[in-house]
């Protein structure tokens, strides 16, 4: 994906500005919300939509001293040479399958999550032939996704106990993941942390002695204090996106949104009234207008359920998709005004110019704003300002 720093050379299709400013802020707010936890800063799927690499080395400035990813492969780019990670951030990876890279990941000094047998079997095979290996219990204590159920935890702890007195192994840290912590006041919560204490409690009962312990995300980061233990673990509010409307907009709870995605307007013209828009023409227009070209479409992760709906800023009005949403293009509505091609469409941003926002989309799309910001494709340069800290 390609990395610039400057946003106003040549005129593009489309573009995804990053404000790293923008993240760095974002990583100090969380900090205050959690000060006395360390806190990991959660760069899987690219980032969020928005470049790992460059977030993560802005977060790191920002005073994160962890990172997070999904697949074993985001934890390995952050520790290749080139990736400007240094070396004394910790970096942690969650979803692994049979047959993973193991080795290179303990190699890496990656901190990797174990919430089965199978995988203690393949990272102490892998310790073995490579080394000390870090290793980080998940616990399920009510997502019902990746995690050790209860009735197996103390068989778990057991089998990595064993391969520590062994010197494979070292329990690094005992973790899980809220299901509901979006939802303020949902009886989940309080019944995962009960579970969360007396699974971390067995665990250190038994001689395990983590690093950290740790399950909160970004909602619970912003309003579970109770929840902070030793690590937070924010993804989508270090962006900038609220993780959901009912805990509140991004400034409310003090965050700015990062990404702005634009284009260029690739044609505008003028049709007769009565004129279908797009395929199966669930859009006519209504009378004489004027159609405006957006070269975005789902191939670039505009979610096709916006049709008719998604709102674009074009010279200081909002227009709403006119129709469904193509691979490549949709078309707005512009209401008889003639803005030349080339011409900004603004889709989405933080909203000071009164733009729309990530969430505007999640609501026209039926969705939510994590995914709006992190479908945004490769096709998409992500153009990136504010790179250095200033002063």
């Amino acid at each position: 994906m390609k990395e610039t720093a400057d946003p106003h050379g040549a005129q593009l299709r489309a573009r995804a500005v990053i404000d790293l400013a923008a993240v760095r802020a974002n990583v100090r707010t969380l900090r205050e919300r959690a000060p006395r936890a360390a806190l990991m800063a959660v760069v899987k799927a690219d980032g969020y939509g928005h470049g790992a690499a460059p977030c993560a080395r802005a977060a790191v400035e920002a005073g994160a001293t962890w990172l997070g990813t999904a697949t074993p492969q985001e934890a390995l780019a952050l520790r290749a040479p080139g990736s400007g990670v240094p070396d004394d951030v910790r970096v942690m990876c969650w979803l692994w399958t049979p047959g993973g890279p193991w080795r290179e990941a303990v190699e890496a000094d990656v901190d990797v999550s174990v919430s089965g047998f199978w995988a203690l079997d393949e990272v102490v095979a892998a310790a073995r032939a490579a080394g000390l290996a870090r290793v980080q219990l998940k616990a399920d204590t009510g997502l019902g996704g990746g995690g050790c159920q209860p009735a197996d935890w103390a068989e778990l702890v057991a089998g990595a106990l064993r391969a520590e007195a062994e010197g494979l192994l070292k329990v690094t840290g005992l973790w899980s993941h809220f299901a509901c912590a979006d939802e303020p006041g949902h009886p989940s919560i309080a019944a995962q942390l009960l579970t969360f204490r007396e699974m971390v409690a067995y665990a250190e009962a038994q001689g395990v002695e983590p690093e950290v312990r740790h399950i909160a995300n970004s909602p619970a980061t912003l309003t579970l204090p109770e929840s902070h233990f030793d690590l937070v673990r924010p993804g989508i509010a270090m962006y900038g996106v609220s993780p959901s409307p009912e805990i509140g907009t991004p400034m409310e709870l003090g965050l700015r949104p990062a990404m702005t995605l634009t284009a260029s307007l690739a044609l505008v013209k003028n049709v007769p009234g009565g004129h279908g828009v797009s395929y199966g023409h669930h859009y006519v227009t209504a009378g004489a207008t004027t159609l405006g070209l957006v070269p975005l479409g789902y191939a670039d992760g505009i979610p096709r359920h916006a049709s008719g709906g998604g709102p674009v800023l074009v010279e200081g009005k909002w227009r709403t998709v006119a129709g469904r949403v193509a691979m490549d293009q949709f078309v707005v509505d512009l209401g008889g005004d003639e803005p030349g091609e080339g011409t900004e469409a603004v889709l989405f941003g933080p909203g000071d110019r009164g733009e729309p926002t990530a969430e505007d989309w999640a609501q026209a799309s039926g969705t939510i704003a994590y995914e709006i910001v992190t479908r945004i494709g490769s096709r998409v340069p992500r153009l990136y300002v504010n790179g250095e800290e200033s002063g």
